[in-house]
């Protein structure tokens, strides 16, 4: 009986061997073919591809200190990825990077640097020359929201939020798009919003900075088309992190009739739609049918519904402009 039981015990863990074995030779066949599709127009230039033959390939994550940007970068650690991690805020990204390194076992370098200052691209190429590295991908994902009327907004609040969420996007994937072409492969990967298919009012800036980073991403993913490069928008709905507080919209009706999502699952589904090259990725299962209606919905019409969803409650506004909290 027990050499029956052991023979039984064998016999699964062969066939589970075998599966492993026929699932990663399905995904490695995958990966060829894709790879191949995606490479359909590439011409390899032998003097450009030298540049990088010495060099290891690394994940640029911008704003990865927390939220969905430490999400992202978790979930391409576990894919055995090396990552420039890059924030403003010194500490919480060393301490993000601390805690990346020790899971996944992966060089994991951080970057402190304020994206909207000129210098800050150079800082990342001096990252990853130092780490004798290229920007196989990159993930824009640094950015900053506004809530309230456009009206009583501070101008510099408004002009830093255009600064980081579309000059210093641009400026990375100008920089870095070059380099991607040359080799045939990586990719970019934006974040965009759900909100960049329709008008925010009480998030005016916000939204349209969002609906700049998918006109972008389709544009260039269609400029692209067949020479190696992925260039994805991730357009997720609400997502429960410190963001929407941070923005001043706590107080919003959509933060208590929307379900926000966990930045772990809007990372998951945005690493397997950037596996697949999809050109935008909406996370979720309702979600997707949401952006198809906002596309149809006449924007009077979603503006308002929007609007309402997105109004600062339980506030009024004070004689010079600025917002108090009523009791």
């Amino acid at each position: 009986m027990p050499s029956t039981v052991l023979q039984a015990t064998a016999l699964r863990a062969t066939a589970l061997q075998a599966t492993a074995l026929q699932a990663t030779l399905l995904q490695a066949t995958l990966h060829t073919l894709l790879q191949a599709w995606r490479r359909r127009r590439w011409q390899p230039d032998r003097a450009a591809l030298a540049a990088y033959q010495d060099l290891k390939p690394m994940v640029v994550v911008t704003g990865a200190s927390e939220g969905i940007g430490y999400a992202l970068a978790r979930r391409f650690a576990a894919a055995g990825n090396d990552l420039i991690v890059v924030a403003r805020r010194p500490q919480p990204l060393a301490e993000a990077a601390a805690r990346i390194r020790a899971e996944f076992h992966v060089a994991t370098v951080a970057v402190s640097v304020d994206l909207t200052e000129p210098h800050a691209t150079g800082a990342i190429e001096a990252a990853l020359a130092d780490h004798r590295g290229f920007a196989d991908v990159l993930i824009n994902n640094a950015g900053m929201g506004l809530a309230g009327a456009f009206i009583n907004q501070p101008p510099e609040a408004v002009l830093q939020l255009l600064e980081l969420n579309v000059l210093a996007l641009t400026r990375l994937m100008r920089h870095f798009l070059p380099g991607m072409r040359a080799r045939g492969r990586g990719g970019i990967l934006n974040l965009a919003s759900l909100g960049g298919y329709v008008p925010g009012p009480y998030q005016a800036v916000y939204y349209a900075t969002k609906a700049y980073v998918l006109a972008l991403s389709e544009a260039v993913a269609a400029e692209t088309a067949g020479e190696g490069v992925r260039v994805c928008a991730l357009a997720p709905g609400p997502v429960s992190t410190d963001f929407h507080r941070r923005m001043g919209s706590e107080r919003s009706f959509y933060r208590y009739l929307v379900p926000p999502a966990s930045p772990d699952r809007v990372a998951a589904a945005a690493y397997r739609g950037f596996a697949f090259g999809w050109r935008v990725i909406i996370p979720g299962i309702f979600n997707p049918a949401l952006a198809v209606a906002l596309r149809i919905l006449p924007h009077r019409i979603g503006a308002a519904i929007v609007g309402w969803l997105l109004k600062p409650r339980w506030q009024e506004t004070s004689a010079n402009g600025s917002q108090t909290t009523m009791n």
